[in-house]
């Protein structure tokens, strides 16, 4: 009776560690945050200087967005006004920034570094979504926007 209660003990032990076990560790892991640095650029690729781009305006919004599994948050933004597109520096002379997101869990998370233009001709607006992924392993990412 004494051996059957043992071998019932070691085989309800075996089975809760086989159903917990995994969570357990996961929740366990003490991988140490990292900070990953994300620059960008934003500048005109043309001069716009035809008489047909007088009017033409963009705005910008850029977001680094963390995601873990499905969860995702917002943890830096910015917005720039709209200006005329030939007020936008060139290349040489860009727009830059430099953000470091602090606390990235780097096995567990990403970062989505996304930005949306929003180009306005004589209240005709279109607008534009591109972006990158800052993965695990990468400490750095580098986004060249041009308006």
């Amino acid at each position: 009776m004494k051996k059957n209660l043992i071998w019932f003990a070691i085989g309800a032990a075996v089975v809760l560690l086989t159903a917990w076990g995994k969570p357990l560790v996961e929740k366990l892991n003490f991988e140490k945050p990292v900070s990953k640095n994300i620059s960008f650029a934003v500048y005109k690729e043309n001069t716009y200087t035809s008489k047909i781009y007088d009017d033409a305006s963009a705005k910008l919004q850029v977001s680094i967005v963390k995601v873990r599994g499905n969860k995702r948050s917002i943890v830096w933004q910015k917005s720039y006004d709209a200006k005329l597109l030939k007020e936008y520096p060139s290349l040489e002379n860009a727009l830059a920034q430099k953000i470091t997101v602090n606390n990235v869990v780097d096995s567990k998370e990403r970062l989505e570094v996304v930005y949306t233009i929003t180009y306005d001709a004589k209240g005709s607006k279109i607008q534009l979504q591109d972006g990158t992924v800052i993965t695990k392993g990468q400490k750095d990412g580098k986004l060249f926007i041009n308006i």
